[in-house]
């Protein structure tokens, strides 16, 4: 199977929709000439034109406000968000508006509306520019959130997020845009709600999304070495979640472990780490562990930002201490 980029795997996803279904658009700063500013929308405009690539002024709440109003009408839209730390500027749009419209108008009114945010720190581009705030819209009832690790379900999960009728956040790590991995010519779309099993294994049960499901993959290895077999669950969707395989896999290794890059105080972790105490207390043989970020802003200095992050180095000592508590 031919390997790709994340960033070639998302542009054929919007590609392929956008051939497929007149009503999807893409609008976003920058997205038309320029790109986008990780490149994933370069070379569209030149296929579907300006008004299906249509450059926006630097105005969050305005743009994702026009796109909350074209989904009422018929359309699917696309936004991309230069950076996920901006989305606080559309919040009212997508919480109170793009997450209630379907549940307040039943069958009078739909939002097929795809929200792109690039998230995640690793740049250096300090603390308004580097923040993982997917945990705020999982709390958002009517929202749907979506954080691929890899270049295929980058694919897959975009197709079916632009398909589906409700709002959705769709979060790519920055990091991952130059990530290669095998995708098919013919990718059908993932369900959303359903994680994937990385690794199989008997004594510890890893979850982790986006980035951090490779930082995790890498810390298997590691584990490996020091005689240790531990599961690893790539979430790929926060909401829904699929709770049903984390509780399976933890009712086989009687240890769990969340790993995100969001900061660990109400973060995804938490969630997680809650629903499998609710669901398998009794086959836990350790306390649950969360190895996420700091609870502190993200700084521009690259030992202060490493310092704060998750790292393979950390869920490795992390899982070894977990393990040490029987």
């Amino acid at each position: 199977m031919r390997e790709i980029t994340y960033t070639e795997a998302l542009r054929e996803g919007l590609r392929e929709e956008m051939e497929l279904d007149a009503s999807v658009f893409l609008l976003g700063e920058d997205i038309a000439g320029y790109g986008g500013a990780f490149g994933v929308t370069r070379g569209l405009i030149d296929k579907f034109g300006a008004e299906r690539v249509i450059n926006t002024p630097i105005s969050e709440g305005s743009f994702v406000g026009a796109a909350v109003g074209a989904s009422l009408v018929g359309s699917r839209p696309v936004v991309e968000l230069m950076f996920m730390d901006f989305i606080a500027l559309a919040s009212d749009q997508l919480v109170n508006h793009a997450a209630k419209l379907h549940y307040v108008f039943g069958d009078q009114a739909k939002c097929p509306l795809v929200v792109r945010a690039v998230g995640g720190a690793g740049r250096c581009y300090g603390p308004t520019h580097s923040q993982s705030l997917e945990a705020w819209f999982v709390h958002t009832p009517g929202i749907k959130v979506v954080a691929p690790s890899t270049p295929a379900d980058a694919k897959g999960l975009l197709k079916t997020a632009i398909r589906d009728n409700n709002p959705v956040l769709f979060m790519e790590h920055k990091l991952l845009y130059n990530e290669r991995g095998p995708v098919p010519r013919i990718a059908d779309p993932i369900p959303l709600g359903k994680a994937r099993v990385v690794a199989k294994g008997e004594d510890l049960t890893i979850v982790a999304y986006s980035a951090m499901a490779m930082e995790s993959e890498k810390a298997v290895i590691e584990l490996h070495e020091h005689g240790l077999s531990a599961e690893l669950i790539d979430l790929r969707s926060l909401c829904p979640m699929d709770i049903d395989s984390i509780v399976e896999s933890v009712k086989k290794t009687g240890r769990l472990m969340v790993v995100e890059e969001g900061h660990r105080t109400a973060g995804v972790g938490a969630e997680v780490a809650c629903r499998v105490f609710e669901e398998a207390y009794d086959y836990l043989d350790a306390p649950i562990r969360r190895v996420a970020s700091v609870d502190v802003p993200i700084s521009a200095s690259p030992p202060l930002e490493q310092a704060l992050l998750p790292s393979c180095e950390k869920i490795v000592t992390a899982a070894l201490e977990l393990i040490g508590t029987d």
